[in-house]
């Protein structure tokens, strides 16, 4: 068996069981919500369990495998050729509001290169997965991205990072001039869902700042898979380190890009 089809089977093996415990612990929180820094940075027994299921699993299948999660931190030597970017509760701030937007992300970085990545929504039951030249699936069926052409009839999502009220580069700015050239701009608050719903075709374009690689390294590889363009704000080979994506159906990459590096001081769009 291929190995890249290998490492795809346990991420979702993987993926699925996190995601039923993420649903076991809907509603019942309590007082396991602990904020882990900057305000509205949270962190719950559920983000703690589902990543104890899935560091297990990695540790069981891949011992000589290094591993990036969200909260453990580097487990082994992150130059290794393989790294496991692990983001067990992907939009924990949804998760204690009970708002049903959040995922597991689980992607594999094979010579510091997205190679696997796997995205579970348990809230609706849609199963995200790639791996390098083997495509993109929404629950075993193959998925692309859409053919919106025009920047004007495009639909973007994009988020706020937890440092924003530290920042003026906290994409306020960025957001609302891109409402104003679009059809709409979506914040969903999971930056794997977005990617992924940028490849299925659901949206038609992503960007986004202040990001770590657990939340992105997987939707990479299903966005890309599914023929989308993924790449720093301007265009260049994206820098995982940079925390900066920016992902589009390809259509609309350039036109996208270029309306980021313009984007008026907040206000002056009026």
């Amino acid at each position: 068996m291929n190995e890249l089809q290998i490492f795809l089977d346990v991420a979702t093996e993987m993926a699925l069981a996190a995601g039923a415990v993420l649903l076991d612990y809907v509603g019942k929180l309590e007082d396991s919500i602990t904020e882990k820094g900057r305000p509205g940075d949270l962190v719950t027994i559920a983000d703690k369990a589902s990543e104890a299921l899935i560091l297990d699993s990695l540790q069981r299948h891949f011992p000589e495998h290094a591993i990036l999660s969200e909260e453990s931190g580097a487990l082994g030597d992150r130059k290794n050729k393989y790294l496991w970017a692990v983001d067990p509760l992907d939009g924990t701030t949804n998760y204690a509001h009970q708002y049903p937007t959040f995922a597991v992300s689980i992607g594999l970085l094979i010579d510091g290169e997205p190679a696997v990545g796997v995205i579970y929504d348990p809230s609706r039951n849609e199963l995200f997965r790639a791996a390098k030249g083997l495509g993109a699936t929404l629950n075993r069926r193959p998925i692309k991205v859409s053919q919106i052409s025009e920047l004007s009839k495009s639909l973007l999502v994009t988020g706020f990072a937890y440092d924003r009220r530290e920042t003026s580069d906290n994409n306020y700015a960025e957001f609302c001039h891109l409402t104003h050239l679009t059809q709409g701009v979506r914040r969903g608050g999971s930056a794997s869902l977005d990617l992924a719903h940028v490849a299925c075709g659901r949206l038609d374009g992503y960007w986004e700042r202040g990001l770590s690689p657990w939340d992105i390294v997987a939707g990479i590889v299903i966005a890309r898979e599914a023929g989308a363009k993924v790449t720093a704000y301007d265009g260049s080979p994206i820098i995982l380190e940079s925390g900066r994506i920016l992902a589009t159906n390809g259509y609309i990459h350039n036109s996208l890009s270029q309306a980021l590096k313009t984007v008026p001081p907040l206000g002056s769009w009026q």
